[in-house]
């Protein structure tokens, strides 16, 4: 496992690019982004030969934990990687691996960007494969970390694909209508105005309901595709 991470960060040091760090930060706050800048094309086809290679020689779980062991260094890159191994290991996937990736978000994820592919990629197959239930979810509602707080409502945009009801999202997302961060509050925007492109009566209802409460994120989002003059019925009253 050493002599993998040797390699993995040894790679990421060689192809670092100073230019392409100052051109991703541009998307992220101050002190947010911490990569070595490589070039997607090349990051992606080490990352794919990697995985090929060392699936011959590794379990599911010794994936996982060379990606706990990436995670701490907070990089962009080793935090990409650690997602892709795990990503590459669906088939094993339980409530176990579910509750070790959900410690991830106090070992080292420090912005918007890895979480959100995460909930991409990997977190929507345990609910779709029905390992997990959505009731699973709630205990990340409280967490620390405000990035496993927006995995909430993000891993929700992913399964309204799949056929996720209203219903259901607004009992889980409810406890988080009135969170302050502005990243959970654009993750919760974002569901609601994906939820009402094809429930746009029960989503309208939703948003009446919280309207003069939640943060007014949620509302801009939610409400982004709406014709102009409609949208203003979803201002604050008070």
């Amino acid at each position: 496992m050493d002599q993998k991470i040797n390699e993995i960060r040894e790679f990421f040091r060689t192809h670092a690019n100073q230019a392409n760090v100052e051109k991703y930060s541009r998307y992220f706050k101050e002190g947010e982004y911490d990569g070595y800048g490589i070039d997607t094309k090349i990051y992606e086809h080490q990352r794919d030969l990697w995985i090929e290679k060392w699936s011959a020689e590794m379990s599911p779980d010794d994936f996982l934990t060379l990606g706990e062991r990436l995670i701490p260094g907070g990089k962009y890159e080793e935090v990409s990687l650690a997602i892709a191994l795990v990503a590459a290991q669906k088939a094993h996937y339980s409530k176990s691996v579910f509750d070790r990736i959900g410690h991830w978000f106090t070992l080292g994820i420090t912005n918007w960007a890895n979480p959100d592919v995460l909930c991409m990629l990997v977190l929507p197959s345990f609910f779709t494969r029905g390992i997990l239930q959505l009731t699973d979810l709630k205990a990340w509602i409280t967490a620390e970390t405000e990035w496993q707080r927006r995995s909430v409502p993000v891993t929700l945009i992913e399964l309204v694909k799949s056929g996720l009801k209203p219903a259901e999202a607004f009992s889980l997302i409810e406890p988080l209508m009135t969170d302050a961060s502005e990243y959970v509050q654009k993750g919760l925007g974002t569901l609601l105005r994906s939820l009402w492109k094809k429930n746009p009566q029960e989503v309208e209802a939703f948003l009446f309901k919280w309207k003069d409460r939640c943060g007014r994120l949620i509302i801009q989002y939610a409400t982004e595709k709406m014709d102009k003059e409609y949208r203003k019925q979803f201002r604050r009253t008070k």
